[in-house]
């Protein structure tokens, strides 16, 4: 049983941050140059491998927590390969013990920074169909604008990897400000209300079960 103990997003923000439009503007004419850190360059070769192997669709579940979603992701995709991808180790060891699924479908689940790991992907050529992130961290105060995916210098990157890409979060701020960073990018896409009898991730249960609601953008890129 979830307990409904979820906090609402606590921000100084009234709307769309006042500075978006210069942000994003700025990092779509620029280009990232940041190092690859080792650790994630080596996480993705061995997973690229497995890619680069595979013979059929591959989805990405960017900010995947403790994989719940991405085992939920194999269900619902089961022809695909899901790349499950998080920087934290301490949410992928959870993984095993309480959300492993084994009944059907295939995925993997990887420790990576996803600054360096879609630029990897981009330049592996890698053309995912499905590009799912759902509930990412939302760094609700305004001057935290740039940690944000689409105030931050690899947002161009998620737009070049292509596929169906799917947002979720219970900010509904943080959507609207992604769907006005794709018009930016010549994108554009509708921002709608999100209910389902079914919850696919952790937080997305405990959000519902404390009352509050999901925003979502699905655009094809």
């Amino acid at each position: 049983m979830t307990e409904a103990n979820s906090r609402s997003i606590t921000t100084n923000q009234q709307g769309l941050h006042e500075k978006l439009d210069e942000i994003v503007t700025k990092h779509l004419q620029a280009e990232f140059k940041k190092p690859i850190a080792a650790h994630t360059q080596r996480a993705f070769d061995e997973v690229n491998e497995r890619v680069q192997a595979f013979d059929g669709p591959v989805i990405l579940d960017s900010c995947c927590g403790v994989g719940e979603s991405t085992a939920n992701l194999a269900k619902l995709h089961p022809d695909a390969l899901i790349i499950g991808i998080d920087k934290s180790s301490h949410r992928l060891e959870k993984h095993d013990v309480e959300y492993k699924q084994a009944e059907q479908g295939q995925y993997i689940l990887v420790q990576a920074d996803l600054n360096d790991f879609w630029r990897l992907a981009l330049a592996a050529n890698w053309q995912p169909t499905h590009h799912y992130l759902l509930y990412p961290n939302p760094w609700p105060k305004a001057k935290h604008i740039q940690r944000r995916w689409h105030g931050s210098a690899v947002f161009p990157y998620i737009i070049k990897l292509g596929g169906q890409l799917e947002l979720r979060s219970n900010w509904d701020i943080y959507v609207k400000e992604f769907a006005r960073a794709l018009a930016l990018s010549g994108i554009s896409t509708q921002v709608e209300a999100y209910e389902s009898d079914e919850a696919i991730t952790p937080f997305e249960r405990k959000y519902w079960a404390s009352g509050q609601s999901s925003t979502r953008l699905v655009v094809k890129l």
